[in-house]
């Protein structure tokens, strides 16, 4: 049977899972330490949950076409591997979320954030409350991911990126509590989260004056390009951030920088971003773009090239497209 991914709101079971998956997780160590990755300060373990941490982190500093301006286009943003990138860290944390709660038939649940933009986007929707994720806070004080300075088991960030995007030790290596500071980013129109027209609107969209084939993305596939997963990552239409962006700034803090997924939040949002597109895919069909482009400029976002993604394993675009066998999404 394939599992099945939830509302984390109407799924306790998944809920209460992803809360211990992730305690698990964040006490794990590898074989890694920071000095392995070149990261400044004291060589300290490298857990396994941090490990999702720095993999985003490199990827966001991957520069496409390679020797380029990351900002500009990265292997994980800004162009159309966005949605492959982030399906396939998904597909990666939940693996290690059922190794570790040792059940094979769990499934990562999803945020609906546009529930709640339809809602006003309050700031003590039910998502924020202490029997969930915990609400905002520098640090953030309550919830599985409070931090409490007397608990020595206490949710603790330990990699975070500096002002260049590079990865340090949080806390100059003794690590610190998660942040968020809820709609706090300028200028006013940043300060909700999407609502369902605005999904609506992301699903329905084609760009004007082009084969329907085309749809996903269209040349020159950066944060400039017009297509659904311009539109769903949130460059578009210009002027503020939109959809995926949005939600990164309306929840601010940790979620803000490229060390994102310390913020456990972070999988439920993605996890329902991985759901718009996936209703996308079944009402337009399993399309994706560019498929045969040159080399550069395009390297590393055609269907057929490796995901630059941590682990053994290698995936591409193309991969990511049908993963009716892993898991579907409920209601």
């Amino acid at each position: 049977m394939v599992p099945v991914r939830n509302n984390v709101l109407s799924d306790q079971s998944s809920l209460n899972q992803f809360l211990a998956g992730v305690s698990l997780l964040k006490k794990e160590k590898t074989a890694y330490t920071t000095k392995r990755f070149g990261i400044p300060g004291p060589d300290n373990p490298v857990y396994t949950y941090d490990l999702f941490v720095l993999w985003h982190i490199g990827a966001t500093n991957l520069a496409i076409p390679r020797g380029g301006d990351p900002s500009l286009r990265n292997a994980a943003h800004r162009g159309p591997v966005f949605l492959p990138w982030h399906r396939l860290m998904l597909i990666s944390l939940e693996a290690n979320l059922r190794r570790v709660l040792k059940n094979d038939d769990f499934a990562l649940p999803y945020w609906d954030w546009s529930a709640d933009g339809d809602d006003g986007s309050p700031t003590d929707a039910p998502i924020w409350s202490a029997a969930f994720m915990g609400g905002q806070g520098d640090p953030v004080s309550d919830g599985p991911f409070g931090y409490y300075p007397d608990d020595p088991g206490r949710f603790t960030v330990r990699i975070e990126s500096d002002i260049n995007g590079k990865p340090v030790q949080a806390g100059g290596g003794t690590g610190r509590g998660l942040v968020r500071t809820f709609a706090q980013e300028p200028p006013d129109g940043w300060t909700k989260l999407p609502d369902s027209e605005d999904v609506k609107a992301t699903l329905n969209y084609t760009p004007p004056g082009i084969d329907p084939e085309d749809r996903y993305d269209v040349v020159d596939f950066s944060a400039d390009s017009d297509g659904f997963r311009g539109r769903l990552e949130g460059w578009l239409p210009r002027g503020r951030p939109w959809m995926h962006n949005q939600v990164h700034q309306w929840v601010g803090g940790d979620m803000g920088p490229s060390s994102s997924p310390n913020d456990p939040v972070f999988y439920l949002h993605h996890c329902n971003v991985d759901r718009i597109w996936e209703s996308w895919m079944e009402q337009y069909g399993r399309l994706y773009a560019p498929t045969t482009a040159p080399d550069p400029p395009y390297g590393g976002e055609r269907i057929d090239d490796i995901l630059t993604f941590g682990g053994s394993q290698q995936f591409t675009p193309g991969n990511m497209l049908d993963v009716s066998r892993r898991y579907t999404y409920g209601p």
